[in-house]
């Protein structure tokens, strides 16, 4: 069935979801810098917040960068009907539970863990998204359907178990990345390993800032980061000690965690 669909923010993702669901219904985009509006194709273009009212959107989704979320949903809400289901597809859900049960309005909260960085767009079968359980049950099936037809796998979580998995599944690889960025020092004949290390740490600080300090400063980080220093710790202590059955027993560890 065809809905009226309102996109904020012109980035990546909202254009990327304008792309997505301008095929099967009447998606409208809005963004305040024109600009990024020249690439959003087969959709409505809006640079001003008043415009949404003449659109009388049924669903409407946040892709406002996470700094700016909140700022998005405050500048445009007031020219949203109240029936419309509003949405985010934040990493970061921080303040947002408290915002949505404020608002009073039907909502759903969905983070699809993937990104046009790293993501091959043409073939999602091997990402996930996560759907907010507390979210509205028509908005959990709207948002089930889209992240079925793009084939993701998907998981529910609540706003807390979201938090929990984004700390472990998100922290420790950009820390670890970060780190491994830090230390780095330029090779004239770079190995293959070297390269996709190279690789995944220029994806990651061509991210926005913002969102990368909203995703290490997860209350949960800390714990997560206390266990790499623990490992590392151990690492260290078998190379120096040239341990070869400590490194053995160390690698098929790892091994079995892998499986």
């Amino acid at each position: 069935m065809s809905m009226k669909i309102q996109i904020l923010g012109a980035g990546k993702m909202g254009s990327f979801f304008a792309d997505v669901l301008s095929f099967t219904h009447e998606v409208a985009i809005f963004d305040p810098n024109p600009e990024k509006l020249r690439f959003t194709y087969n959709c409505i273009r809006m640079s001003n917040p008043e415009e949404i009212k003449d659109f009388q959107p049924e669903i409407l989704i946040n892709a406002a960068t996470v700094q700016y979320t909140i700022e998005a949903f405050n500048q445009t809400l007031p020219f949203v009907p109240e029936s419309c289901i509003i949405s985010d597809i934040a990493s970061v859900k921080t303040g947002l539970k408290a915002f949505y049960e404020k608002t009073g309005r039907p909502y759903v909260s969905t983070h699809p863990m993937f990104g046009p960085t790293f993501a091959n767009l043409g073939n999602l079968s091997s990402e996930n998204a996560i759907i907010i359980s507390e979210s509205s049950h028509l908005g959990k099936v709207f948002f089930r359907d889209l992240y079925n037809t793009l084939k993701l796998n998907i998981f529910e979580y609540t706003f807390d178990e979201h938090d929990e998995t984004i700390a472990y599944s998100l922290s420790i690889p950009f820390s670890s990345t970060l780190v491994f960025a830090s230390v780095m020092k330029h090779q004239e004949a770079p190995g293959t390993t070297f390269k996709k290390h190279m690789d995944i740490a220029r994806g990651l600080l061509s991210e926005d800032d913002y969102l990368l300090t909203e995703i290490l400063f997860n209350p949960l980080t800390p714990k997560q980061l206390e266990q790499i220093r623990k490992e590392l710790a151990n690492l260290l202590k078998i190379i120096e000690a040239k341990d070869s059955q400590a490194m053995k027993e160390f690698l098929n560890e790892i091994r079995n965690k892998l499986k």
